[in-house]
């Protein structure tokens, strides 16, 4: 039976530095992972009683490296070495689900189950080809951020549509709950990453959020379900889009330099002249 993997916890680890659960505690890629186990390396610096710990999949020393530490009564943080590895658990995981959804062709909320099997098995070699295949993306098929090839996890700037403001124009970038369920739910109300929404009421009293969708179609949803789509402003969200854009052709050809992207139609400003008469 596999181990489900609270990949949301991992995050919050990676980019936070939040304490993790210890069954969330990422894997190491490699051989023999059905017995992971936990060896304490003895009081680490910064107070007795707390240990650095290694991860081995073979319950064997993992050669002195602590990923994660353990205090007791305190809980379980991950070591700088730690964050990096569930960075590139991370990295794996979501690459792997964006080559299913735009090579394979699998659905968005289908290919979370399918990425925990493979993320496993895939060598680092066609990783880095699936990555250079993508167009090195910087998100996958839900919004969540996709590490680098070092690790390192680019930070959303973004606001829940509990916390965005009323009345402007929105686009929803993350999706932070991957239940199939949910995501069918936010499918079928046109709420998928890219799109744009209005926030026009939020009524504590039922813990409801009204909005106004895909042409103009109004939709209520809960609070809970409100909390769980990230947003940022369009033109902002359209500005990175360009950027990141235009990062991914320099890096195609990086003899052409780098070029400012063009600026989207919504902030062109068009100016009418009258045309000269010519002489007869």
């Amino acid at each position: 039976m596999s181990r489900k993997v609270n990949y949301d916890a991992q995050h919050a680890a990676v980019e936070h530095g939040r304490e993790l659960p210890e069954e969330d505690l990422p894997r190491l890629p490699g051989r023999a992972r059905r017995r992971t186990s936990a060896v304490p390396h003895g009081p680490a610096r910064g107070g007795a009683g707390r240990h650095s710990w290694n991860r081995d999949d073979d319950g064997q020393d993992a050669g002195g490296v602590g990923l994660v530490n353990y205090e007791p009564y305190a809980g379980v943080s991950l070591t700088r070495a730690g964050r990096r590895l569930a960075a590139l658990v991370l990295r794996r995981h979501r690459l792997v689900e964006l080559f299913l959804v735009q090579v394979m062709g699998l659905r968005w909320d289908e290919v979370h189950d399918e990425a925990e099997l493979l993320e496993h098995v895939v060598s680092d070699r066609l990783i880095d080809r699936m990555d250079e295949m993508l167009g090195r993306p910087e998100v996958d098929p839900h919004g969540d951020p996709i590490p680098d090839a070092e690790g390192v996890v680019k930070k959303q700037q973004a606001q829940t549509l509990l916390s965005c403001p009323i009345g402007a124009r929105m686009t929803v970038t993350r999706i932070i709950d991957q239940d199939k369920q949910f995501l069918r739910f936010v499918e079928s109300h046109d709420l998928k990453p890219g799109e744009t929404v209005e926030v026009e009421e939020r009524d504590d009293v039922s813990d409801s959020v009204r909005l106004r969708g895909k042409g103009d179609r109004r939709i209520t949803i809960g609070a809970r379900a409100a909390s769980k789509l990230l947003v940022q402003a369009a033109r902002v969200a359209l500005f990175v889009l360009a950027l990141a854009t235009a990062a991914r052709a320099q890096q195609a050809d990086p003899e052409a330099g780098f070029r400012p992207p063009a600026p989207s139609p919504a902030t062109w400003t068009f100016t009418s002249t009258r045309p000269t008469a010519r002489p007869a």
